[in-house]
């Protein structure tokens, strides 16, 4: 779960989109270069919300010896346990790949799951944590994908 917990941050995830990226435009596919871009920005876009939301809660991680609570804002990492970073970018890629292409990306769903279970096993999230953040990942995602939709579905008509 440690591993898990190590390798399912932001740049693991970049990582592979522009490698997906990198592949579908060598594949000539705009329609899934538009998908991988949108699921880099959605991953993006939910990193940073779940960072700004982190810094201004304070809230204390699980293994922080200090009263359980809300602190309010605080720059340190031993205080910003909610919402999940790892989980609201994770969830924000793999739900963007779903609301594009429910039948490949639907398996995938399962990434974020695990990795939202390896914060909780490592103790570096509360359940309100994770949950949080795979509301902030599903919520981007929904946005990014509304905004690519037009195109998405462009590129499904002129291919039949």
């Amino acid at each position: 779960m440690q591993a898990v917990s190590r390798y399912g941050d932001w740049p693991e995830h970049v990582a592979l989109g522009l490698v997906l990226l990198g592949i579908s435009y060598w594949r000539g596919s705009k329609r899934w270069r538009r998908i991988f871009a949108a699921m880099l920005i959605a991953c993006a876009l939910a990193g940073v919300s779940a960072r700004a939301v982190k810094i201004a809660t304070g809230r204390s991680r699980p293994n922080v010896q200090t009263e359980a609570g809300w602190n309010g804002p605080r720059l340190s990492a031993r205080y910003n346990a909610f919402p999940s970073g790892h989980t609201a970018a994770s969830t924000a890629f793999f739900a963007t790949l779903a609301f594009a292409s429910w039948r490949v990306g639907a398996g995938f769903l399962a990434i974020p799951l695990l990795i939202a279970f390896s914060r909780m096993y490592v103790a570096a999230h509360h359940l309100s944590d994770v949950v949080g953040a795979a509301l902030i990942g599903v919520g981007v995602a929904y946005f990014v994908t509304q905004r690519f939709q037009e195109r998405f579905e462009i590129r499904r008509n002129a291919a039949r």
